[in-house]
């Protein structure tokens, strides 16, 4: 039964559910959608169209990785690099045709946190809560870490001169204060309070400007092309291709960020599933290409160490520095476009965590004027800005590969339980082979999770064991699914069509 409710006993009066059900009960798909938009004293307002709705998913794939990865990544499987990325494209494909599905059946803010409420419990959707603030905080402050280095390559290219170390470099890593890792934190939340319009709007401008960046480093890179880089394309063999895949999956994380505009969307039935995918397409495509290309102009031996491949690339090809000038520049705004889409998500999965009472009402207030949740966005980048600025991450970054990962291992079980609970229930869009796919997306992301070290579980477990000492001591008590249904239930308002 998909309300949890209370069963009246034989005297007409009701029994205490046990503790299992109350840790397991669920949040109706038509609850969900019905209180959609609705928050402490106002409403988010539908202002994202189909085109909005890609450029964040893009915003927050496309960033600092493509940009660096490749020197990671492509002495690991040579050539075949390309091969590689393809590989990661579907492995993250399994887990975002979930995402697509159930972001067009439950079209709401808090993505796999809300679809793991409505299938798998409250308990569990905590968890997955918990995991998501993780994901999305840390990177923030991980991103706009490196958005120093880049600010003094632009600077040094430009101007000639840099930001000290001490107020550039990583906290920790001789770094006292990373002054730039707050400012674009800071930037991002002007933007931010400006409503979800104002935001999209200056995301697809810095999305337009990495996109041409990369055709530009095609176009460019394509002139040093020699065909005999490709002779031995797969000289580490298969194992070399499978490796490199693993670090690329990482390159392919964010595209999950579209489906926290759902209750902004103008259209998110029909819209975000297509903005998911049509993302990861794009996404790929690009991926594909510029690997293609550094490659064939550089062989694949040179690159280990290299940090700035693409740079060097068009530099060399080029003979110029003006390109890696051009290229320090494009990096800082994917940078910053990473940190904004980010954060959107972070306020937006708060907004919906705060809306069922399972963290304080504040972050689910929304301001009359601008229609974003103000104090949520205020208190996540005071946190993110801090973060970046002052707190040596170290292994605590990492922490947010296997949070991502546990996330969408959720949605993959909750598309194939929704599928068995309510197979009548309207989708614009439905997995195909389910539930072999979303079984193969399940093992993928189990897989990579446990192939990271041993201290990315221990910080995972101690984040684990946080989060339930506050769900137990706070949100356990408070949670709108522990009282009677409020108005704004499926009672009274229309929800997802049969």
């Amino acid at each position: 039964m998909l309300d949890q409710g209370v069963p009246p006993n034989n005297s007409g009066t009701a029994s205490a559910p046990s503790l299992s059900a109350r840790l397991m009960r669920r949040k109706p798909v038509e609850r969900l959608v019905a209180e959609g938009g609705q928050g402490e004293g106002g409403q988010l307002r539908r202002s994202l169209g189909l085109w909005q709705l890609t450029t964040i998913s893009i915003g927050a794939t496309l960033g600092t990785g493509i940009f660096v990865v490749l020197g990671e990544a492509v002495p690991k499987a040579g050539p075949a690099i390309t091969l590689s990325f393809v590989i990661a494209g579907l492995t993250a494909l399994f887990s975002a045709l979930s995402y697509a599905e159930l972001a067009g059946t439950i079209p709401v803010s808090g993505s796999s946190y809300s679809y793991a409420y409505a299938t798998m419990g409250e308990l569990i959707a905590w968890v997955c809560g918990w995991c998501l603030v993780l994901e999305y905080g840390v990177s923030v402050a991980a991103v706009a870490v490196g958005w120093g280095e880049y600010l003094n390559e632009l600077l040094r290219g430009t101007v000639g001169v840099t930001l000290p170390a001490a107020l550039s470099a990583p906290p920790g890593d001789g770094g006292v204060f990373n002054l730039p890792a707050l400012l674009v934190v800071l930037l991002a939340t002007v933007f931010l309070l400006g409503g979800a319009r104002e935001s999209a709007r200056a995301n697809t401008v810095m999305v337009v400007v990495k996109v041409g960046a990369l055709v530009l480093f095609c176009a460019v890179g394509i002139l040093g092309f020699r065909s005999g880089n490709y002779e031995n394309f797969m000289p580490l063999g298969m194992a070399g291709v499978s490796a490199a895949g693993a670090t690329l999956f990482f390159s392919y994380i964010g595209f999950d960020a579209a489906s926290t505009a759902g209750e902004e969307a103008r259209d998110a039935q029909r819209d975000l599933p297509r903005a998911i995918m049509l993302s990861l397409l794009i996404v790929t495509v690009l991926y594909v290409l510029v690997a293609a290309v550094a490659v064939g102009a550089k062989p694949w031996q040179d690159f280990t160490g290299s940090e700035a491949a693409l740079a060097q690339i068009m530099r060399e090809v080029t003979g110029q520095t003006f390109w890696g000038t051009l290229l320090a520049f494009c990096a800082v705004v994917a940078i910053a476009s990473v940190v904004l889409t980010v954060l959107y998500g972070q306020t937006r999965i708060l907004f919906a965590m705060s809306r069922d009472g399972l963290v304080p009402k504040a972050f689910s207030r929304v301001h009359p004027r601008s229609g974003a949740p103000r104090d949520n966005t205020l208190v996540v980048a005071l946190f993110c800005g801090v973060l970046a600025a002052a707190v040596p991450l170290g292994q605590l970054a990492d922490a947010t590969s296997i949070g991502t990962l546990f996330a969408f291992a959720l949605v993959n079980v909750a598309v194939v339980v929704l599928r068995r609970t309510r197979p009548a229930m309207r989708r614009t869009f439905r997995v195909p082979l389910s539930p072999l796919l979303p079984a193969l997306g399940f093992g993928f992301c189990v897989w990579m999770m446990g192939s990271l070290s041993a201290v990315t579980w221990a910080v995972f477990g101690i984040w684990m064991a946080v989060g339930l000492v506050f769900y137990f001591l706070y949100g356990f008590r408070r949670s709108r699914l522990a009282a009677p249904a409020s108005p704004a239930t499926a009672e009274n308002r229309p929800g997802p069509k049969k």
